[in-house]
């Protein structure tokens, strides 16, 4: 089945992109940093030559690579079922609609990193994921909190945008948020991110950043003015 958002709502703050060129496949694809080899689908061109290396500054579960300026994350789950299953999924589905997510969120000009793909493969009863996307230079803002007065306007116009299109990205906390050098908001992380036209969505997305600053020990300053 094709994937197709909605259309964009009439006042949508961002300058759309140019349209992404569809992914190519790349059977038996070798990864920076990691073993074995992978069905990759990427945006076409990409070069993957570069050596992979552990980055420092992920939060989360798995923890992410750096290849020249490719940041590859492994999938890995969360919950109580992490700790007898933490990286295998039943297939690779999960993988490609988070990229056809981003993809769209991309092209319409939200504050995001590019993606640039994902690779699956098959692992004993199911299927491992790597999604791959362009890195920008930037701190978390776990690592930030003095910096919060300058994304508290853009986060606003972010979650605001995203209600109104009517995406949920249940992932969208604290540590899925970056400012680069110049002040700019931008938001990692669409797994699961999904459509819900005529939902209350502004509610879910405060309580889910409720619960990732109380959990990161965000300053209490921070907390209020975010959660007010």
């Amino acid at each position: 089945m094709a994937f197709q958002p909605p259309p964009l709502p009439p006042d949508w703050p961002y300058p759309p992109r140019p349209r992404s060129a569809p992914a190519e496949l790349r059977e038996r694809a070798e990864l920076p940093g990691l073993p074995g080899t992978w069905r990759l689908v990427v945006v076409p061109g990409l070069a993957l030559e570069a050596p992979g290396a552990a980055s420092g500054l992920a939060f989360g579960r798995g923890g992410i690579l750096r290849a020249g300026d490719l940041v590859l994350r492994p999938y890995r789950r969360g919950g109580l079922v992490r700790h007898v299953n933490a990286r295998l999924y039943p297939g690779p589905g999960r993988f490609r609609r988070e990229f056809l997510a981003h993809q769209a969120l991309w092209d319409a000009g939200a504050p995001t990193v590019e993606p640039l793909g994902w690779a699956a493969r098959r692992r004993l009863w199911g299927w491992e994921g790597v999604y791959l996307t362009r890195h920008v230079p930037a701190l978390p803002w776990p690592q930030a909190w003095e910096r919060s007065d300058q994304l508290a306007p853009q986060l606003d116009t972010l979650l605001r945008a995203l209600c109104a299109w009517g995406l949920l990205a249940p992932d969208l906390n604290a540590t899925n948020l970056l400012l680069d050098a110049a002040g700019n908001l931008l938001a990692l992380d669409w797994d699961r991110a999904r459509w819900l036209p005529g939902q209350a969505l502004m509610a879910r997305y405060r309580a889910r950043l409720a619960r990732s600053l109380a959990k990161l020990g965000a300053p209490p300053e921070v907390q209020a003015r975010f959660l007010s």
